[in-house]
C-alpha cells in the first residue's frame, strides 16, 4: 500500500532529475521530424553483396544518430530488383507519401497535404566527381520526384581522421601520433589517391592537408583516373626527400574497382590501405548533408573545410 506522498514501505522515492541550466546542459535528444523526407544514400559503381553491406552499414548508422529516420539506398547502376536503382527508390518513396496521406484523409483526420522536398538524395562520393555526379541527377529528374540533392561528403575532418585510421590498420602511420613509438613501415610520405579529375584532386588536397597535420609528413593528391598522375606525384614526394611512399585511397569504395588501387600501388611503389569504406564518421556525414538540407541539426563534431 502507498500512501499519497510515497511508498508505504518507506522505501526510496526516485525523482526526476532536474534539468541542468546553462551551457553545460545536456542537449535534448534528436528525432527526425514527423514526415521528413526520406534520406536516399545513392550508390555509385556496379551494385555487389559488398558494396550492398557497406551502403547498409551506413544507412544504420544514420539512423542510429537520427531515431525515426527513413533511410534507403538506391544504386546508380541499379536492376530494380536485389539492387534498386535511384530512380525506382525516390519513385517508392514518393507513392508512400501520397498513399500515407490518402489513408489519413479516408480516416476522416485532418492531414495537411504533403508538400516539400519527397527526399535528401547523399550521393556516396568523398569528393567530387562530375561524370558520377551528373549520373546522379539525371537518375532524380527521370524519377520526376521532388528531391534535394546535396554535396558530396568531403572535404572535411572526419574524412582525415578516417584516412590516419585506415592507414594505421595497414601498419602504414602510428594509431596515436601522442605515443612515443614508431612504426617500422611508416610511411614518410602519402600519395591521397582520388577520382574525378583535377576537381577531385583539389578537393582532396583539402582533406590532405588536415591528413599532414596529423601524421608530420607530406601528403599530396593525385588522380587514379588520370594517366600517370600517381607516378608523377610519387616522384615528386621522393625528389622531396620522402623515401617510404603510402598510397591512400580518398574514396569509400564503391565507385571504383579496387583492382585501380592495388595497379596504383604498384606504380608507385608501395603499400596501399583499405578505403574508408562504412568508417562509423562516413554514416555520420551523410546524415549531416541530410540534416543540413533540411536545417534541423548543426553539422557533426568538426567544421567542414571549404
Amino acid at each position: 500500500m502507498s500512501s499519497p506522498t510515497g511508498p508505504a514501505s518507506g522505501l526510496p522515492v526516485r525523482m526526476p532529475r532536474p534539468r541542468q541550466p546553462g551551457r553545460h546542459r545536456r542537449p535534448e535528444p534528436l528525432a527526425a521530424p514527423e514526415g521528413a523526407p526520406s534520406l536516399v544514400l545513392a550508390v555509385p559503381g556496379t551494385p555487389s553483396a559488398a558494396t550492398r553491406g557497406l551502403a547498409e552499414e551506413i544507412v544504420s548508422i544514420a539512423r542510429s544518430e537520427l531515431p525515426g529516420l527513413d533511410a534507403r539506398i538506391g544504386y546508380l547502376d541499379g536492376d530494380d530488383g536485389e539492387f534498386p536503382a535511384l530512380q525506382a527508390v525516390l519513385a517508392h518513396a514518393a507513392e508512400e507519401r501520397a498513399a500515407r496521406y490518402e489513408q489519413a484523409r479516408a480516416a476522416g483526420l485532418d492531414v495537411k497535404e504533403p508538400e516539400g522536398p519527397v527526399a535528401v538524395v547523399v550521393p556516396l562520393l568523398a569528393g567530387p566527381d562530375s561524370a558520377l555526379l551528373r549520373q546522379v541527377r539525371q537518375a532524380v529528374m527521370e524519377s520526376r520526384v521532388a528531391a534535394d540533392l546535396t554535396d558530396v561528403l568531403g572535404p572535411h575532418p572526419l574524412l582525415a581522421e578516417g584516412l590516419h585510421v585506415r592507414l594505421s590498420e595497414a601498419g602504414l602511420a602510428r594509431a596515436d601520433r601522442a605515443r612515443l613509438f614508431t612504426v617500422a613501415t611508416a610511411a614518410d610520405g602519402i600519395i591521397l589517391a582520388s577520382v574525378g579529375g583535377d576537381e577531385a584532386v583539389q578537393a582532396a588536397g583539402i582533406t590532405g592537408m588536415l591528413l599532414a597535420a596529423r601524421l608530420a609528413v607530406p601528403v599530396m593528391a593525385a588522380a587514379l583516373d588520370q594517366e600517370g598522375s600517381i607516378a608523377s606525384v610519387a616522384e615528386q614526394l621522393r625528389s622531396s626527400g620522402s623515401q617510404q611512399l603510402a598510397l591512400a585511397p580518398y574514396l569509400i569504395g564503391p565507385e571504383i574497382d579496387a583492382a585501380l588501387i592495388e595497379e596504383a600501388a604498384k606504380e608507385a611503389g608501395c603499400s596501399a590501405a583499405e578505403a574508408l569504406g562504412p568508417y562509423p564518421a562516413i554514416g555520420k556525414l551523410a546524415l549531416a548533408k541530410y540534416t543540413t538540407a533540411l536545417g534541423i541539426a548543426p553539422q557533426p563534431q568538426g567544421a567542414p573545410v571549404r
